[in-house]
């Protein structure tokens, strides 16, 4: 295996972590605020309007991290390791 070999898989396991741990964790997020809505909403429901307001804007906040993470990963991939290119190297020897 040749250094540039290496890179490729490096570059391609980063991509693959960042994007599975930005969709976990706004997965768990997205739940926690939905549960903690139906709780609120249980207790008071004549707040039920502005409990969803909020639910919504929460969800919505959570839901810019994947986004963001996709956009590093992307970064990642394409510039820094520059793994289209090299694997193109790699399968043209």
């Amino acid at each position: 295996m040749t250094s540039a070999t290496l890179i490729v898989f490096a570059g391609i396991i980063g991509f693959s972590l960042i994007m599975a741990a930005a969709a976990f964790g706004s997965a768990i997020g997205d739940g926690n605020v939905a549960a903690k809505a139906v709780e609120a909403i249980a207790r008071q429901p004549e707040a039920r309007p502005n409990i969803l307001t909020f639910m919504f804007l929460g969800v919505g906040v959570l839901e810019v991290f994947p986004i963001i993470g996709l956009g590093f990963a992307l970064y990642l991939f394409f510039v820094v390791a520059k793994v289209p290119a090299m694997v193109t190297t790699l399968l043209a020897h």
